[in-house]
Parts: C-alpha cells; structure tokens; sequence
C-alpha cells in the first residue's frame, strides 16, 4: 500500500507542476501567474477542491502520444470566495499553451454541469492560445459543446470571465456569451482574427494589444466590462462583484449589515445647478444616495454618458443606471442604450432591483447615430426596462425630454415608483425648441424676433420646466426634496421586496437584437 500511495503522490505532485519549471519561470516573467496560483489567490484560504486532475489527452497523431501530460492545459474544481461556492476553472499556459483540446472541453463541460446543478457561480479564467490544432475537428466540437453550455446556464447561474492571456478566434465567444468579462492590461487581449490575417486580408498593419487589448475592449468595442492593471487586482475585482451577485436566479442578493440612521443627505442639496445647460457629476448623485463606497461600476470606461454599476442601499445590493451630464450632457445613443441595455437584462435575470437616474436631454442626433442604428439600439432599453421585473424606482434630477423620458425608466413602461427632484424639468423637448416651434409665427411677426423668442421660451419653461404636471397626472409619485432621496428610497424597496408580476405565456420575447 505504501508503494501505491507514493505512486500516487507522485502523479499528484507531476500534475502540480503543469508544463514544468522552466515554463512556470516564463510565465513569471511575463508578469503572469499560473493557473493554480490564479485560483489559490481567487479562492478562500484551503477551501479548492480540483476535479480531474489526471486527465490526459487521448489524441495519438503527430506524435501527440508522447506528450501526455496529467490536467491536459486546465485546472478545474470548486471551492469558496467568502464562504460561498464557485466553480472555477483556469487555463494553464504552461502546457500545450493552454490550448483547448477534446478533453481539456470535457473537463470544462463536467464543471459547467455542475455548477448549474448545484446552483453556483461559474468563473472561467482563459489563458489560452486557441484549439488544439494536433485535434482538428474534436477541439472545435469542444469549443460547441462549452458554447451550448454557457447559453443554457445564462440566466440560472452568474458566469463570470477573466482574460489573463491570448483568448483568440472560437475562443472569445464562450467569454461573449458569459455575464461579465475582465481583462488584464498589457498581458491579455482578444481577437476573433489575429493581426497577421488582418494584414493579409485588409492590408491593415495593427499589433495584437491595438487590435484587442485591454483598452481597446474597455474603451471602443465595450467587450471588457473592467480592466485591471494585473492578475491580482483582476483576481481582487472577481471576489468584489461577485459580492453583490446571488448564487443563482431563485436566490435573492447577499445583503451585509448596515447601521440605518436618520438618513437624511444633505450633500445631495445643491447638486443641480441653476443653470439648465450647466453639466454636474451624476456620481456625486449616486455617493450622495447609496452605502459609502459600495459603488462598483461596470463598463466604466465604455459610453460615459451612461453609469451603470452595482452599489448596496442599507446593506442590500441594488443596480444603478444613469445618465452622465458630463459626458454628451447625458444623451442616449447606441452605445449607451445597449450598455444600460445589457447591465438592466442581467439584474432582472438574477433579481437585483435597479434605481434608474434621469438626465437626459433626448437622443443624440445626426446621421453617424441613425446609420448606425440608433432606433433599434434605443429600442434596446426601451425593451429590457419594460421586460424587467425586479423592482424598479426612478428619480428625475433634472431634464427628461421626449423619447428619452419614456425609455429611461417612466412609470409607463412598468416602473414601480417614479420621484423628482424640484428641479426636474419633464417634457417633449427644451424650452428655446419648443418655443421657436410653438411661437414661430409670433416670434417672426414681432418687431424684435429675439426679445419675443426669449419672451416665449420664459413662458415655455414656467409651464414645463418643473414636475408638477407630470405630478398632477400621476406619472410622477411625489416630488421630493434632495436631502430625503435615501429615505425614500430605503423606504420604497423595501416596500417591494415581495413584488411579483404575471407573465404572459410565451417562449420567450424577441428582443431587437
């Protein structure tokens, strides 16, 4: 027995080691952990159990039989990030690259199942230089079978991926189709087709970090939803959002102990300047409203006009979406709609209730929006928004103009509570284009057209330029003082913690995608 055991061991121990030292000392180099060491750090202290750790590939061609190695190019198992269970699988660079073999798949696909079967979250960390060409048509059969696994688990589990290396051609859209994708700058990047085939079909001369990196993800096409500036700050965001996240979409989010007090936020009055073109920081809106420091924003470097995050509100997880005055004076456009889009489809998925923060002076105009498809994009959130059903309260801060008042979350599209600010301003379009639309006869008649437009733009705003019609017609619940926002809405959720809404038979809806 004693002999069997210190065989074992000794499988154990080859397996541990992965592709060897010398390839463990170059990964180290390139400022990049291992896949054991990612997963040591992610994981509670001693709490990874690995699953299949002997598994080896069976492919025999080209002389891939004498080069068999125990884990095959991946780490699997579970364990626990503050006491609660994950999966967790991590591509190991080390051996073979990482690349994505027919059994290498099979340990994935066996984590997924479980995973879904328990009811956990599941955290891919890829570090992998694509299928294994040795395979053929195996790998990209284990590239569908992950594939298939990951739509069937959306919506049931968070699905969670880290980009801490390569991620390139069939291997993006297992990340695409997950929930929230981090990348490392400088060391990851991801790419459907590489620079060198850029180059040969387009004549485009790109390097891989320009093409896919971190910045170009977080910034341009909005695939990353955060960047870190290594694996450990990437590890440390990983344990960060899944802090607000429920284990699975039966559960409600964990909520953390919060001494509630006179809630009154007197750093709230003031905010909104005078001057209606004036912009202001919506974040100092949100920090004056939620939990001190309990902000995390998603895709905060994609679509600034738009803030989307999650943040606790008396210790219980809540999504925030919100105009940015700052950024295009808060208008919607395509980008902004399919990040608030996306960002709202997930919290109904897995019952986090969403405060929507409005300001916004319409959609952005001009032809780059409309070629591009700003009315589909727009449609977008106008679905999501009247799709969810998790509760949902709306504040008005300051403008809500035309089409963009009814996206953002309006008490006709199914918001639950809808407050505004004094200083809100609720209408069809601003004061100056309404009038010289309205009065435009009058305004050319008159013997001083700009006396008389700003005559009649005075007269506009006295009768739109504030939430009391709104108020009177009941598409705004109250009308309320800055400083007792937090009050009211600590008040208001946890007035409808026990929504429930009826569903139409269906399928499903066909969202304009």
């Amino acid at each position: 027995m004693d002999k069997k055991i210190e065989a074992l061991q000794n499988r154990l121990d080859q397996a541990r080691l992965g592709g060897g030292q010398a390839r463990i000392d170059k990964q180290h180099r390139q400022k990049k952990l291992t896949a054991r060491e990612r997963i040591r750090y992610l994981l509670d202290p001693a709490s990874f159990e690995e699953l299949g750790i002997l598994v080896t590939h069976r492919a025999t061609e080209f002389g891939m039989d004498q080069q068999q190695v125990y884990g095959d190019g991946v780490v699997t198992g579970y364990g626990t990030i503050g006491g609660r269970l994950v999966y967790v699988f991590a591509q190991d660079f080390t051996v073979f690259g990482g690349s994505l073999s027919e059994t290498h798949a099979e340990k994935i696909c066996k984590l997924m199942d479980l995973a879904v079967k328990v009811g956990a979250p599941l955290i891919g960390l890829n570090d992998s230089g694509g299928a294994r060409i040795q395979e053929g048509v195996r790998s990209l059969g284990g590239y569908a079978d992950i594939f298939y696994r990951n739509v069937q688990a959306s919506g049931v589990i968070p699905q969670l991926s880290a980009i801490m290396g390569p991620c390139a051609g069939g291997a993006v859209y297992s990340p695409a189709m997950t929930d929230f994708i981090f990348m490392v700058e400088g060391t990851s990047y991801m790419f459907v087709t590489g620079p060198n085939v850029v180059k040969t079909v387009t004549n485009e001369t790109v390097s891989s970090e320009e093409l896919g990196g971190a910045s170009t993800h977080a910034v341009k096409s909005g695939v990353a939803h955060r960047t870190a500036p290594n694996d450990v700050a990437c590890l440390d965001e990983l344990r960060a959002v899944l802090s607000y996240l429920p284990q699975n979409n039966r559960e409600k989010p964990p909520s953390v102990p919060f001494p509630l007090g006179e809630e009154w936020s007197e750093s709230l009055t003031g905010l909104v300047p005078e001057n209606p073109n004036q912009p202001y920081d919506m974040k100092q809106v949100i920090e004056g409203i939620i939990d001190p420091e309990s902000f995390f924003e998603i895709h905060r470097d994609y679509a600034d006009n738009m803030i989307t995050g999650f943040a606790r509100l008396g210790g219980k997880p809540i999504g925030v979406i919100a105009n940015q005055p700052l950024a295009l004076a808060g208008v919607l456009d395509s980008d902004s709609s399919r990040k608030a889009a996306r960002f709202t489809r997930f919290c109904d998925s897995f019952n986090i209730p969403l405060l929507v923060l409005v300001d916004v002076p319409g959609f952005l105009p001009g032809t780059d929006q409309e070629w591009h498809g700003i009315i589909v994009h727009g449609a977008k959130l106008l679905y999501a928004l009247s799709e969810a059903t998790v509760p949902r309260i709306t504040l008005i801060t300051r403008k809500a103009y035309g089409g963009a008042y009814d996206v953002m979350n309006s008490k006709h599209i199914g918001a639950d509570l809808n407050y505004a600010w004094p200083s809100a301003e609720i209408a069809v379009m601003g004061a100056k284009g309404a009038s010289e639309i309205i009065f435009r006869k009058e305004i050319a008649e008159a013997d001083d057209p700009q006396a008389k437009l700003a005559e009649k733009e005075a007269e506009y705003a006295q009768a739109f330029a504030n939430p009391y019609g709104a108020a009177q017609r009941g598409f705004i619940d109250e009308v309320i003082l800055p400083r007792e926002t937090r009050r009211k809405l600590l008040r208001g959720f946890a007035s409808l913690e026990h929504k429930e809404v009826p569903q139409p038979r269906r399928k499903h809806g066909n969202i304009p995608l």
